[in-house]
């Protein structure tokens, strides 16, 4: 099938990755691919939630939401809605895999993922994005004495695919996902091991055989992501 910018089936859209975007957050990264863009902060905050203390250990915790103008239609600031938890919920659960709590000390760190412009892919986006700028949180942390080098685990990335017009397609824009038979979001870490798979049939049911098309094509496309991670961490922060 005809794609937008005459994508491949399995073509990841346009990446860039920037770090150190706001140099006031103990790292931050700016995230695009393809329209979507999304301003990636994360920050260090003595303490820890009160249900959190017996724990003995530290605690990561995630906000999402989209700008006023990331959509053609005014979205109002602060709606909590339920897509809005439910993405916040993705996002911390994603980055809380690759990062050992324990060795945080009473420390929590504060993602926050702002969407400039939503294209289709935005959680995954956030996912991908606000893991660079955790690994400049983290060694803001360990020049500050509040921990050692050794808190992250793993690297996690995140990208969607789904079956549109029954073709299975890498890296949906909004135009295919909105006509999507099968919406799909996935997260692994660099170890080559799932975090979250999910996968909802928009319309009907999909085969053992779609799903495993949609993973073969997301761990195809994350390896890609982690490079780009790479990259933008290998550059100059800020």
């Amino acid at each position: 099938m005809n794609r937008s910018g005459g994508r491949a089936a399995d073509q990841l859209r346009v990446v860039e990755i920037t770090r150190g975007i706001a140099p006031q957050a103990a790292g931050s990264a700016l995230i695009r691919t393809g329209e979507t863009r999304v301003i990636c902060t994360a920050s260090i905050a003595a303490g820890v939630p009160e249900w959190r203390k017996e724990s003995g250990k530290g605690w990561l915790t995630a906000e999402y939401d989209m700008l006023p103008g990331a959509t053609p239609t005014r979205r109002a600031r602060n709606r909590l809605d339920g897509r809005t938890r439910e993405i916040e919920r993705l996002i911390g659960r994603s980055i809380r895999a690759c990062i050992d709590l324990s060795r945080l000390g009473s420390n929590t760190i504060h993602l926050d993922c702002d969407v400039l412009s939503a294209d289709g892919g935005t959680r995954t986006a956030s996912i991908t994005g606000v893991f660079v700028a955790l690994q400049d949180a983290v060694q803001t942390g360990v020049q500050r004495g509040l921990w050692q080098a050794d808190v992250l685990t793993c690297a996690v990335a995140a990208v969607s695919a789904g079956v549109v017009r029954g073709a299975s397609l890498l890296d949906l824009d909004y135009a295919e996902d909105v006509s999507a038979e099968v919406d799909a979001n996935l997260v692994m870490t660099d170890r080559g091991e799932w975090v979250e798979v999910q996968a909802t049939a928009e319309r009907g049911t999909y085969s053992d055989a779609q799903l495993r098309e949609l993973t073969e094509l997301g761990r195809a496309g994350i390896e890609q992501l982690f490079e780009h991670q790479r990259q933008a961490l290998a550059a100059p922060r800020g």
